[in-house]
């Protein structure tokens, strides 16, 4: 179990240029956005027959809509015969899955109810670092809408996650870093700032070190829990390509002649850097391509290639400025339904 050491100051104070003093309460700008948010947040249960799908086990969600929608982690549900989602207000109901994001650990569950309070979404994409982060969830299982406190410790974050029996791992990408205490059992619940709008989901917390905190940002959510209200399965674009971020060191060591960007390659030398049948490959994508930009918008380290794509829906048109060798070209992909992954 890991706790953070960042205890938020109750008040403070700055002064100005001018001379004067500017009173910061950073516990009322907590307590509010708690009061906010806390009446959303659910405790979610889930029970399986079989052994390999991890028993019982439980985690936290928030309700984005009245109807008895929840955004979750995939790993809070994946493999359970059955759910049950406690409320705030304690009312216990059965919950099915609508759908598992294909793309990041998450997935939507619903239950038969009407009327209930909602978390309201903020925006990720304007974080900054150092601004409040707040979690609530149900750290263990026991202690219900828990609340801790904290800052965004860093943004782009990319890590692996393994289950708690470290018999599977992926790869999470362009997370939030935060140093909010996040536990077993917080998995699934939001991550708020201090004008209690959700900016993301936790997801992780490392294993190695204490006060490092993960959440899946709240814009990567926004496009499957449209389709999920709109009746649509879930379903992510895909351009089928392996690829890294562009970084100066990457650029000089490759000899690229941008220094942003995303270069095609493959890691593993088994596995090729462009996915057979795959969008790009059908655009005649190859590897040491750099892709600079999508449809005018530079891929960068602050805007990377999988983040660009995620407002389009597969079937979209997309327009690559692509560098290749020395030469600068066109390349038109129409988007691809990402599989889903296996595990």
């Amino acid at each position: 179990m890991l706790h953070s050491n960042v205890t938020p100051t109750a008040s403070g104070s700055l002064t100005n240029v001018t001379g004067g003093s500017v009173r910061i309460d950073e516990s009322s700008a907590v307590t509010e956005s708690v009061k906010k948010v806390a009446p959303a947040v659910v405790t979610i249960s889930s029970s399986s027959s079989n052994p390999l799908g991890g028993g019982s086990g439980i985690g936290s969600g928030f309700l984005f809509d009245p109807r008895g929608w929840i955004l979750t982690n995939r790993h809070v549900v994946s493999g359970a015969d059955a759910l049950t989602v406690r409320l705030n207000d304690t009312r216990t109901f059965p919950a099915r899955v609508y759908g598992i994001d294909t793309l990041t650990d998450l997935a939507i569950v619903k239950i038969e109810a009407t009327g209930l309070p909602v978390a309201h979404l903020g925006v990720s994409s304007g974080l900054q670092q150092g601004q409040m982060a707040i979690a609530i969830g149900n750290p263990l299982g026991t202690f219900e809408n828990s609340v801790t406190t904290g800052v965004v410790s860093g943004l782009g974050r990319q890590i692996t996650a393994g289950d708690a029996g470290n018999q599977s791992a992926e790869q999470l990408n362009n997370l939030i870093q935060t140093d909010a205490a996040i536990n077993p059992g917080n998995s699934g619940g939001p991550l708020v700032d201090s004008g209690g709008h959700v900016i993301g989901i936790n997801t992780a917390v490392s294993q190695n070190a204490q006060g490092l905190g993960f959440a899946i940002p709240i814009d990567v959510a926004k496009p499957i829990l449209a389709q999920a209200l709109a009746g649509k399965p879930l379903a992510r674009p895909w351009i089928g390509v392996f690829y890294q971020p562009v970084t100066k060191q990457l650029a000089e060591s490759e000899h690229l002649s941008v220094d942003y960007g995303a270069l095609i390659g493959s890691s593993d030398p088994s596995s090729p850097a462009v996915f057979p049948g795959s969008p790009g490959a059908s655009a005649g994508l190859r590897s040491g391509d750099v892709i600079v930009s999508i449809d005018g918008h530079r891929v960068d380290r602050d805007h990377d290639l999988s983040t660009q794509i995620l407002p389009h829906l597969p079937g979209d048109s997309i327009s690559l400025q692509v560098r290749r060798g020395g030469s600068s070209i066109e390349v038109k992909v129409t988007l691809g339904t990402l599989p889903a992954q296996s595990g």
